[in-house]
């Protein structure tokens, strides 16, 4: 059946506020041009959204011949503040952007171990506030949230799980009770996913798994352009992955056994060791871990034992996922992916293809450790523009 007349407006402004977002500014024939609508009818629709506050005219287009053809339309970018959270086992970084994803505020705030969970809650809290405060008066439409752990489907709440900090879960809770903005909360490795396919190194991909190496393990799996979450939101937890070469298995609240005790940086920094690669002085297991990697790295032959078994070691991982889900594609992820970079990936590449008869692209993250935050802003955006750019929004 056709459209409604009202219907039909609606799907016509939504495209022209992505092409927008996207592409613009823009002129109205440009807007004709990549949407194939009639003159009249782009010339409502730049009506109604100029008188719904959801675009302006940004300026003129370079064309010689002036007038109303010549007008660049764009978002009204701040219509609305976005701000993300990454929600660490020891900090909490935010960041406030408007509508368009541009950057006004961010900080980071260590929170220490020993912190109690009520007072770790409230300096998460604060800090997001000084942040919105100092992006300006508009008020927050979305908030998202990165953090470890498991993302129930079916509540979108935290899950309880053992290892993690109470204050996580509590600091979700507080803001989704304190802020008039929606709260959006996922797992720090779909994020970083979400991230490096709409702006990293997954941008030509809508199949792959991201494995994230950090002070954890994990992954994600796109299919189809989608984020699989799995039916308890348990999709990618590899570090629970049984896996040759380590002592015992994993259990259902600890991963020791699996390929964590493989892949972790607490492994990592083990097998550092062994190589004779020292630590920098005071640095923790994660940064010791990507010191490793840029060490073996920067010393040619003497480093590349500890390099070929770190490939050894991620390759069995990713062979697993791809026998399963056979993605095409594997991005290497985290602060451990980006150390090791394309050098890194080449190698796991190499041994997986001696591994699986599946053919396996194996990259390396484009964002590093920054996908989380980025991937949390992309998902406050979109739930922004979804309620922004509907009719009515």
């Amino acid at each position: 059946m056709p459209a409604s007349p009202s219907t039909a407006r609606a799907i016509n402004d939504r495209l022209a506020l992505r092409l927008l977002q996207q592409d613009g500014p823009l002129t109205a024939t440009q807007l004709k041009t990549l949407t194939g609508l009639s003159r009249p009818t782009v010339a409502d629709l730049v009506e109604r959204l100029q008188g719904a506050g959801l675009i302006h005219v940004v300026g003129e287009s370079g064309a010689v011949r002036r007038g109303p053809n010549a007008k660049l339309y764009g978002i009204v970018a701040d219509r609305a503040h976005l701000a993300a959270l990454d929600v660490r086992t020891g900090s909490v970084s935010v960041v406030v952007a408007d509508l368009l994803g541009a950057t006004l505020a961010e900080a980071t705030l260590p929170i220490a171990d020993d912190t109690g969970t009520g007072p770790a809650v409230e300096q998460a809290v604060a800090l997001l506030e000084r942040t919105a405060r100092r992006a300006g008066s508009v008020p927050l439409h979305s908030v998202g949230i990165g953090a470890p752990g498991l993302i129930d489907p079916a509540t979108g709440e935290l899950r309880d799980s053992s290892g993690l900090p109470a204050w996580h879960r509590g600091l979700v809770r507080v803001l989704q009770r304190r802020l008039p903005a929606t709260v959006l909360v996922e797992n720090e490795t779909n994020l970083a996913a979400v991230a490096e396919h709409r702006a990293g190194a997954a941008i030509d991909r809508e199949t792959f798994v991201l494995i994230w190496l950090g002070q954890g393990i994990g992954a994600a799996v796109m299919l189809d352009g989608k984020l699989r979450q799995g039916a308890s939101g348990g999709a990618g937890e590899i570090g629970f992955l049984p896996v040759p070469g380590v002592a015992g298995l994993p259990s259902a609240v600890d991963c020791e056994g699996g390929f964590y005790s493989l892949a972790g940086s607490a492994a990592l920094c083990e097998l550092a060791a062994r190589h004779g690669i020292e630590p920098p002085p005071g640095a923790a297991q994660e940064a010791t871990a990507v010191a490793a990697v840029h060490t073996a790295l920067d010393a040619g032959e003497r480093g590349q034992p500890f390099l070929n078994e770190l490939a050894d070691r991620l390759a069995l991982g990713a062979a697993a996922v791809v026998s399963v889900l056979d993605p095409g594609c594997v991005l290497l992820a985290g602060a451990v992916g980006e150390a090791g970079g394309a050098q890194l990936a080449a190698r796991v590449e190499e041994r997986l293809a001696l591994m699986s008869p599946l053919r396996t692209e194996v990259r390396a993250g484009s964002l590093g450790d920054g996908a989380v935050l980025r991937g949390a802003l992309i998902a406050a955006r979109d739930a922004a523009q979804e309620a922004l750019f509907a009719p009515g929004g």
